[in-house]
């Protein structure tokens, strides 16, 4: 979806990766390893987002960090862009709002990190969850959003060796039930 409306691949993997997760830093070099493209391109769209004010720099030592800017105007709808982008809106509204049962959802894995990936990895936090009805609706998402959905369901204990494993900086809360 966002190829057909932005045609710099380096653009679209500097908004996932800053617009999924904003608790997100990084620096060019950083950046250049992870992207495996120049640091000219990177610069060049990393001085376009800070022009138009999308992210944040600051220096730390001889590194200039950045980060998304969650006070810019539009900040809340590119982040709903690339949530579309990669199907998590469909994963809320076609799974998560129907089991009913669910306290939290986790984004972990490579999404979490603010890399693209074929597979969408959730942990599910709930004590009563019809697992087979589960597997039918993010069976059907998956479908629908061309990716697979791989999650891990635990109990209200976040101290849950499962969700450990992932460790609390691959964690992105995505859905919360209002208590």
């Amino acid at each position: 979806m966002l190829e057909s409306l932005i045609t710099s691949k380096t653009r679209i993997k500097l908004l996932l990766k800053f617009f999924l997760n904003s608790n997100t830093r990084a620096h060019l070099r950083g950046l250049e390893s992870e992207f495996h493209e120049s640091t000219n391109g990177i610069r060049l769209e990393l001085n376009r987002f800070e022009q138009a004010g999308l992210l944040s720099a600051h220096n730390v030592g001889n590194r200039k960090f950045y980060s998304a800017n969650t006070n810019h105007p539009l900040f809340i709808d590119i982040q709903h862009l690339v949530h579309k982008h990669i199907g998590l809106d469909q994963v809320v509204e076609h799974v998560i709002q129907r089991l009913g049962d669910i306290d939290k959802v986790y984004l972990t894995g490579s999404f979490a990190k603010g890399h693209e990936d074929q597979y969408i990895e959730l942990i599910i936090v709930s004590t009563n969850i019809d697992q087979a009805y589960l597997d039918r609706l993010v069976t059907r998402v998956s479908k629908m959003i061309n990716r697979e959905i791989r999650y891990t369901l635990v109990d209200h204990d976040l101290s849950n060796p499962d969700v450990q494993a992932n460790g609390n900086d691959s964690l992105l809360l995505l859905w919360q039930q209002n208590v």
